[in-house]
């Protein structure tokens, strides 16, 4: 860190920074509300659908930790740049998929989206004195809330125009494009770098560990024998993935970092907030465009129109990251965390009771997206802030990793859920499927407000 820093030079970097979550978000946001129409082009199930969604984060839940160890060792900005160059292709190839096939492994080559943020973190923390710090991550939060929100609007009216999901995609993945060039421009280097070498083992022994135990989950419901032979072999792995990681002496997640009661419930709230946050994308938008007339619910809705549900609490999210650093700062992070999860989960509860009418699920979309976005920028702040300075970048990977790993694993379980409840004689998810869903996230964030309540963690004076 230099003893005198130029502010107008720090701006000009972060700016680009911002950019690049911008891009992140927008990519994130523009997928949801065109997977009704996405399905219906590619002739996909409602069911596989979710698997747009949670293969992207398996993906993620695997190189986030991979980058943020990568980046540690040899600089967080060479890896920004790889991420941004895996984006831009996993971009091009979802707009350019003849099928599902192809169209998941785009998915997966957008798994370092997911490792943009810590990387960019660990570079301002590593560059900037801490209040400097605290405000550029809550600006790179907000600035991922902005882009999830433009890009579910922005995409799904141009859809309206255009009329292809696909094409429509073409727009992300040009921004995505444009990035890779701009990381090249003023973008400095980390300077507090690691020693030692990548856990190679440790990244192959997850991620087959991971792929079994979701590919467990989803096949569950209609295979129980290969659903339950995979989902044991994945826990086995798992298994044997911790006592590999505590026997390394150089691990790809130092797991011991997980144990005290001081960090360990923050990184459990954030993955009960990736199952609620990711895993309620791909059902809310079928069930918002799911015909009434022939399901018993829904409203037929287009992209658009999802789109513009989601809005509200879009919307919310930026303006909660926003006030994060104020509110935490006033009453201390946990508090915080605990209101945000409370909040959240009285939102869902309701919205299993009621959904009947629009403005119903409009009435919940602010509250439960000002919570998101205060517990977006409160959790990684928290957790980076517990790093040594020559591991930021793989704290806050793991933050992100857990995050992205709960968004997976609930992709799996709603979509073996929508498969297990579905209406006589057919492949269509009952209404009783969506009420579950939505319990179930009611009650995670419930637990992860517990959770939070009894961490040990001394609040520092802002």
């Amino acid at each position: 860190m230099t003893a005198v820093i130029d502010r107008s030079r720090v701006s000009a970097v972060v700016g680009l920074l911002v950019l690049f979550e911008i891009t992140s978000g927008f990519i994130q946001g523009g997928v949801a509300p065109l997977l009704p129409d996405l399905g219906a082009e590619m002739n996909i199930s409602d069911a596989d659908l979710n698997w747009v969604i949670s293969v992207q984060l398996l993906a993620a839940a695997v190189s986030v930790p991979a980058f943020g160890r990568l980046g540690d060792l040899y600089g967080h900005r060479r890896m920004l740049r790889i991420a941004l160059v895996c984006v831009a292709a996993g971009s091009l190839l979802v707009v350019l998929a003849p099928n599902l096939g192809i169209l998941l492994f785009g998915r997966v080559l957008l798994g370092p989206l997911a490792a943009l943020l810590p990387l960019e973190i660990a570079l301002v923390r590593d560059r900037l004195p801490a209040e400097l710090a605290r405000r550029a991550i809550a600006r790179l939060v907000g600035a991922l809330a902005l882009g999830t929100l433009l890009g579910a609007v922005l995409t799904a009216g141009l859809h309206q125009i255009i009329g292809d999901a696909r094409l429509t995609l073409l727009v992300p993945a040009v921004l995505a494009l444009l990035c890779v060039p701009v990381s090249f421009v003023a973008v400095p280097e980390s300077e507090t770098l690691a020693t030692g070498k990548l856990d190679v083992p440790g990244v192959l022994l997850l991620s087959v560990s991971m792929v079994a135990v979701l590919g467990g989950i989803s096949l569950i419901g209609t295979s129980a024998g290969a659903g339950v032979g995979l989902l044991v072999g994945g826990v086995v792995g798992f298994a044997g993935w911790v006592v590999l990681e505590l026997r390394t002496p150089e691990p790809l997640v130092d797991l011991r970092a997980l144990a005290g009661r001081t960090v360990s419930p923050f990184f459990f709230c954030s993955f009960v907030f990736g199952i609620v946050y990711f895993g309620s994308q791909a059902p809310d938008a079928t069930f918002l465009a799911a015909d009434r007339a022939v399901t018993g619910y829904g409203f037929g809705f287009t992209a658009l129109q999802i789109s513009l549900v989601a809005l509200p609490a879009a919307v919310g999210a930026v303006v909660g990251s926003s006030l994060t650093a104020v509110i935490a700062g006033r009453f201390g992070y946990r508090p915080t965390l605990i209101a945000a999860f409370l909040t959240i989960a009285a939102t869902f509860v309701a919205m299993a009771f009621l959904h009947a009418e629009v403005w119903q699920l409009l009435l919940f979309k602010v509250p439960v997206g000002l919570a998101a976005g205060v517990a977006l920028g409160a959790m990684p702040t928290v957790i980076a802030e517990t790093a040594e300075p020559s591991r930021t970048g793989i704290t806050t990977a793991l933050y992100n990793n857990v995050k992205t790993l709960g968004g997976a694993v609930a992709g799996a379980v709603v979509a073996a859920i929508l498969a297990a409840l579905v209406q006589g004689g057919g492949d269509t998810p009952a209404e009783s499927a969506y009420v579950l869903v939505w319990l179930m996230c009611g009650g995670l964030c419930v637990a992860a407000a517990v959770a939070a309540r009894f961490a040990h963690r001394s609040e520092s004076p802002r």
